[in-house]
């Protein structure tokens, strides 16, 4: 997928005022409008014009859209790093499905994923509840086993008077439930955007992402680790600990085992019903060859075991 410069499309600076990137986008329309057009490529060039002005119109999405950063060029390969919108807050109309159907592949891998929240009208009078904002929050994996107390900063793109982006913060105390699972959604009820008429305010609804682990990994309330052994632990069995977050469980290793093997602890995942279970991938670690002792050990081996990983009976 190409990158797409939706600042060098409209033909304005990165700092350019809503005003400014509104008639940027009126003088292009006129220019490449299919119905008033004379160039072969009019039609092309217009649905790229209208899909910079559809992004970089909306606070929001101009938002996420600077959050990719400044090194990308134009037609460069791209793919959008994990939850590289983390933190940002959104209202739940700032995405559109349809535009990512007429858009660009770049612009349905950025913000094709969410859908629109409408207004109702209730007798009496209109009342209208408070949109719901959206945002991703990045949790450690820890969290999800016992459970915590988090302090949260989101950042909200607005205008400011003179129509240019800005970035509010707001820092909410939220209580992270043991148990929670990447994807998750976490409501918090009344923090979204006020409602009208006496309609109550929307919720914010947090979608839970994992932040990377130096030893697990997620998958759903399953937990995949790679578990280090000796080769003699791997050869002849042994029984050694694996630390996790909520304590530490004894793992028995079978003789015989190689590098590539699974082994599966059940119910020692992320808590829940079921609690999901813990999969180690056996890895082989050699001692280094560093002294004149641990080369005597190998040079034994050597010797003396009929051993050959290459043979072709060997997978």
């Amino acid at each position: 997928m190409e990158f797409r410069d939706y600042y060098e499309t409209l033909g304005v600076a990165r700092d350019a005022t809503a005003d400014q990137i509104r008639k940027a986008f009126r003088k292009l329309a006129r220019k490449f409008h299919p119905d008033v057009s004379k160039e072969a490529d009019a039609e092309e060039k217009m649905k790229a014009v209208n899909e910079a002005y559809a992004v970089l119109s909306d606070p929001e999405k101009r938002a996420a859209y600077d959050q990719l950063g400044r090194g990308w060029q134009p037609g460069q390969e791209f793919r959008p790093p994990p939850d590289w919108d983390a933190g940002f807050e959104f209202s739940s109309h700032g995405f559109s499905p349809h535009e990512a159907q007429d858009f660009s592949d770049f612009f349905a891998e950025l913000f094709g994923r969410a859908g629109a929240k409408g207004f109702h009208a209730h007798g009496g009078g209109f009342r209208a509840q408070g949109e719901d904002h959206h945002a991703k929050v990045l949790l450690d994996i820890e969290d999800a086993f016992n459970g915590a107390s988090r302090q949260i900063a989101l950042r909200v793109p607005t205008l400011d008077a003179a129509g240019r982006l800005v970035l509010n913060q707001r820092t909410l105390n939220v209580r992270i439930p043991q148990g929670v699972r990447e994807g998750q959604i976490i409501r918090l009820a009344g923090q979204g955007a006020p409602g009208s008429g006496g309609a109550p305010a929307g919720d914010l609804l947090l979608e839970v992402h994992f932040a990377p682990h130096p030893r697990m990994r997620a998958d759903g309330r399953d937990i995949h680790m790679t578990l280090p052994v000796a080769p003699w632990e791997a050869a002849l069995g042994a029984v050694v600990t694996v630390e996790l977050p909520n304590g530490a469980v004894r793992v028995r290793i079978p003789e015989g085992g190689q590098s590539g093997r699974q082994l599966r602890v059940r119910g020692k995942g992320i808590p829940g019903n079921p609690p999901g279970d813990v999969i180690l991938d056996i890895q082989v670690v050699l001692p280094p060859a560093d002294t004149a002792k641990a080369r005597e050990f190998y040079q034994t081996m050597a010797r003396e075991l009929a051993f050959d990983p290459r043979a072709p009976h060997r997978s």
